[in-house]
This record gives C-alpha cells, structure tokens and sequence, in this order.
C-alpha cells in the first residue's frame, strides 16, 4: 500500500460543501482517507485580491500509482467544475499531491513532493496536524520542522 497525502483548496462558491465533495469523489475513484486535517482559511496566496480559501490535508492509503492519481485528481476537478484559466487564479477545487510514499518523481506535470511544499503554510498547518513527523524525503525534515522553519507570513487559522 502506498501512503499519498493530498492537499485540498477551495476558493469561490459553498468552500466547505467543495471540500467534502472532492472527499467523497476520492474515496470513490482512488481511496478512501485514514486521515482529515481540520479545515483552514487561508488568504490567497501567490495571487492577491482573491476570496480567502479554505484548505486541508487528507491522508490516503491506495494501491494506484501517483501517476494514476493524478490523472484521476484532474479527472475530479473537473467533474466538480473547475476551470484552469489563470496560474493562481480562484477555483472551485484545487487537489493536489504533497507526498507519495517517499518518492521523488520529477516527471511533466507531476513533481513529488511538491515543489512549493516547504515554501507554504497553507499547506504545512494541515499537513503537520496529521503527519507531524512525516519526514520530506529531500529536505530531511519532518512537518513541523518545516512549518517552524517558514517564512511565509499570510495568515492561516483553523475553523
């Protein structure tokens, strides 16, 4: 079995009700979660002068490879409606993937670990309420090193 965790984010329309949406579409098309984090509003980042987002980490324990989910995340997003129009631009859904295992895949259009990980509180909050010690497996640090260790300053608080 392979342990994926993935980050959730929603930032136009009913935030929470996307959120559980995109819950139920992968626990049917590729898992079903071991782990939630709670949710979290986010400012926009990236891009400002957007609506706040909400955001979360779900574990995941499936056979698929990462490339499979993928291309089922895409496949869900777009089924919930989302559009991809503008780099950082609001959405609907956003799924992605944090961790697969402790691969390291750097193919087109899938990079694992995530590249902007490290780099984003948005996602460190959620990810180290769940996987604390879960150690990312080019930086050597686990989650909650990382979120100590950042820089990023846009407010993050839990619902």
């Amino acid at each position: 079995m392979n342990n994926v965790f993935l980050l959730l984010g929603s930032n136009l329309g009913d935030r929470k009700q996307y959120l559980q949406q995109a819950i139920m579409h992968i626990a049917y098309d590729i898992a079903p979660t071991t782990k939630i984090s709670s949710v979290y509003e986010t400012e926009s980042w990236g891009k400002t002068g957007q609506p706040d987002y909400l955001n979360m980490v779900i574990e995941l324990e499936t056979e698929l490879t990462a490339q499979t989910i993928l291309k089922k995340i895409l496949s869900i997003e777009e089924a919930m409606g989302r559009k991809r129009e503008e780099k950082w631009g609001s959405r609907i859904i956003d799924i992605d993937i944090l961790y697969y295992n402790t691969a390291i895949i750097n193919e087109p259009g899938l990079h694992v670990p995530h590249p902007e990980l490290h780099n984003r509180r948005f996602t460190l909050e959620p990810l180290a309420e769940i996987a604390s010690d879960f150690v990312h497996p080019i930086l050597n640090k686990n989650s909650l090193q990382l979120k100590n260790d950042l820089k990023d300053s846009l407010i993050v608080k839990k619902l």
